[in-house]
């Protein structure tokens, strides 16, 4: 008995063991016949660092024979969360791509396929956006670069040459990969393997500011034409920094031709220290007033003129075209980017602009329409060139003018109307005259704000001396009422007195305002120096930022105790 049951367990496993063979030739088989009619001869592997950091893996792949079925890359798949952008391009077409596809169900792999419609053509290109978060400062000018030595493909690539592009002042560049360490930017492999699996990093020392790390979050051009032609452009640009230490300056792509560029923050101040980088190639250094702590964000916007004859022509009578070339020469990764071409006000674009209701947005207002481009995920690859037609009569130049006078026009008619009709008895009444101020006012005034002065200085000193420990608390509690209470008594006093110099009208009125403003701007002041103070004792503020700040702070609080001074100096004048 037991012996049948032995011979019966042997023949079962037998069986299973044929069907499982059976099963994987099939399958060895099916996979052959996928991807046995194409070779790959060579792929050239380039690693580029672009400005503000992210990487740029580009592969041109050389094959022979077709592949049908799709072509598969990869690489490790540690790098596939850092993966942002794919795309797969010859010389005259775009291939479309899925992303993070089994490499042929092989483990540890992130794979992509590209699918070619009308068959493969013998050399395309892949490339790879990854993020700057694989980019680290080890030290001052040091950085170190994680990126896969080689791509992983699933057949055999006869030759394969791999280049890191970093900036031109680099040096000691070292790469550190599986097969060995190379003292190189570039470096050769015959013969490799397929499911190559090679992590690799890049140790460099960089002096200049080629690289820096920061993103950019949004980027808003504008791109406002007037109905004589003259183009004003505006970038605003919203950014975060991934630096270590803080960050001056930044280099950004201006249109082509841009003319008399100036830099401004976020609250609309002049940045004056910006200036060209390199007028040839565009580039423009934007010098922040204040520096960009590591992980803060800011805004800022540069404002330029671009000719219009280079970017308007004239297609026939009433017709223009403007032709726009977008993101060439970008060195850099843009998360969201938009781009608004405004049109003068009475120009309708042409109906022959079928790509406006596609891939633009076409806003028509009652006497403008405006037209916007929207892009996310934007780097080098992405240059096209934007056209529109439109139809613009040289006659709106006068509708605003044209405009005003019938506006007047209609004001002055019914002035007319109004002058001529009939009147009705007129009661006579007393005229009312602004409150004469006299002088015993003045004084009374410039006395009593003095005296606040001192009395504000005083409590300044009772809170210095009784922090350093000086003076008991209890004596200073009751000084600080006792002057609290002279400072709500003058109060009201001066209240009075600016109302009566208020209503006097005139000069004085203008000091009262003038007066009001310098106080409005000493509380503001202080008030954010207290925050500050608050901040860098949290840690969040550097000790050089706070500085910077509070010497800012300090400037705009002596220009406006400066004004009331001069206030006072003028109203004691008017006494003598």
């Amino acid at each position: 008995m037991k012996k049948a049951v032995s011979m019966f367990i042997a023949l079962v496993t037998v069986m299973l063991a044929l069907v499982s063979i059976s099963f994987n030739v099939q399958n060895v088989e099916a996979a052959s016949a996928e991807d046995s009619d194409y070779g790959i001869e060579q792929v050239n592997h380039t690693v580029e660092v672009m400005y503000n950091g992210y990487i740029f893996i580009n592969d041109t792949i050389r094959i022979t024979g077709q592949a049908s079925n799709g072509f598969l890359i990869g690489f490790p798949y540690k790098y596939g969360s850092h993966v942002l952008r794919c795309v797969a391009y010859n010389a005259t077409d775009t291939f479309q791509v899925s992303l993070n596809v089994p490499l042929e169900n092989r483990v540890g792999f992130y794979g992509v396929k590209i699918i070619f419609p009308q068959g493969a053509p013998q050399v395309f290109t892949v490339g790879f956006v990854l993020s700057n978060d694989l980019l680290n400062v080890l030290e001052v000018n040091y950085y170190l670069l994680d990126f896969p030595a080689y791509p992983s493909l699933t057949k055999t690539v006869t030759n394969c040459s791999v280049v890191v592009d970093l900036p031109k002042d680099t040096q000691d560049v070292i790469v550190t990969k599986d097969d060995g360490t190379v003292n190189a930017s570039a470096y050769l492999k015959q013969n490799l393997p397929a499911f190559t699996y090679s992590p690799a990093t890049a140790t460099f020392s960089l002096t200049g500011d080629e690289i820096q790390l920061f993103d950019i979050k949004k980027l808003r051009r504008e791109v406002r034409i007037s109905g004589t032609g003259e183009i004003d452009g505006s970038d605003s640009y919203d950014i975060t920094s991934k630096a270590p230490t803080e960050i001056n300056s930044i280099e950004i792509i201006l249109p082509a031709n841009a003319s008399n560029p100036s830099a401004q923050d976020q609250f609309g101040r002049e940045m004056p220290a910006s200036g060209w980088a390199d007028e040839p190639t565009n580039r423009y250094r934007v010098s922040f007033t204040l520096p960009v702590e590591s992980y803060e964000s800011t805004k800022f916007t540069v404002k330029y003129y671009l000719p219009s004859r280079v970017y308007i022509t004239q297609e026939g009578f009433g017709n223009l075209n403007i032709a726009f070339p977008l993101f060439q020469h970008l060195s850099y990764y843009i998360e969201q980017l938009s781009v608004t071409f405004v049109l003068p006000e009475g120009a309708k674009v042409g109906h022959e602009n079928a790509s406006v209701s596609g891939s633009y947005n076409l806003m028509r207002g009652v006497f403008q329409e405006a037209v916007t481009v929207n892009r996310q995920c934007v780097f080098s690859l992405d240059s096209f060139d934007v056209e529109i037609i439109y139809e613009y009569s040289l006659l709106w130049l006068s509708f605003r003018p044209a405009l005003w006078v019938w506006a007047l026009a209609t004001v002055g008619c019914a002035i007319v109307v109004i002058w001529k009709r009939p009147k009705a008895p007129v009661l006579v009444g007393v005229p009312t005259v602004g409150m004469r101020l006299r002088v015993e006012h003045i004084e009374s005034f410039v006395d009593a704000y003095e005296e606040k002065k001192k009395i504000l200085l005083e409590i300044k000193s009772l809170e210095t001396r009784v922090r350093k420990g000086k003076i008991p608390r209890s004596r200073y509690k009751v000084r600080r009422k006792t002057l609290e209470t002279s400072l709500n008594a003058l109060s009201r006093s001066l209240a009075e007195l600016k109302e009566k110099m208020r209503a006097a009208g005139g000069r004085y009125a203008d000091l009262m305002r003038q007066l009001e403003v310098a106080e409005t701007e000493i509380s503001e002041v202080e008030a954010n120096i207290e925050s500050i103070k608050a901040r860098h004792r949290r840690g969040e503020l550097s000790l050089g930022a706070y500085r910077k700040l509070l010497a800012d702070y300090e400037r705009r609080k002596e220009k406006a105790e400066t004004t009331i001074d001069g206030v006072l100096i003028r109203l004691r004048e008017e006494t003598r």
